[in-house]
């Protein structure tokens, strides 16, 4: 996790297609600058940041549901909630799960824990756009084999 370059996703588990759903892992670095400024002295991951880390774990499941053939944007965030405090060093263990596919849009239900405990859940939706219309096919790519998005695809 490079919360600073916004690389929230380590590595992908797991990918289930027919169960639409994709599990990952990550974990938060003993040492970032957002910590610096959240919280001096008390070093905590911002609430956003398990945000955009449940958003980046869902649209990984969407590009893999749709063969890579879409971008996926987050839109908007329903029914989040944060339990918990995540420090430096603790392992993530972020579940999406996809509930429509479609008409350009997306909808996923997405969670973290942390040693067993709820941190935060929401339902997110994402906007789908064709590669063709957002020039970032091969980046997504590159990301979606380093985090190993490929090698779940392929062992399922």
């Amino acid at each position: 996790m490079l919360l600073e370059y916004f690389q929230m996703i380590d590595r992908v588990e797991a990918v289930d297609l027919d169960a639409r759903t994709l599990t990952a892992r990550s974990v938060v670095p003993s040492k970032s600058p957002v910590f610096e400024g959240h919280f001096p002295g008390m070093p905590l991951v911002p609430g956003v940041l398990l945000i955009e880390t449940m958003a980046q774990a869902s649209g990984f499941l969407v590009l893999a549901a749709s063969k890579f053939a879409a971008m996926p944007f987050l839109m908007s965030v329903d029914g989040a909630k944060m339990r918990t405090f995540v420090e430096p060093d603790a392992v993530l263990d972020i579940e999406a799960f996809l509930e429509h596919e479609g008409s350009g849009y997306a909808v996923t239900k997405a969670k973290i824990t942390c040693a067993g405990k709820k941190v935060c859940d929401a339902q997110l939706k994402l906007r789908t756009m064709p590669f063709d219309q957002v020039p970032l096919a091969d980046i997504v790519r590159k990301r979606a084999e380093e985090v190993g998005l490929m090698d779940a695809l392929a062992a399922r």
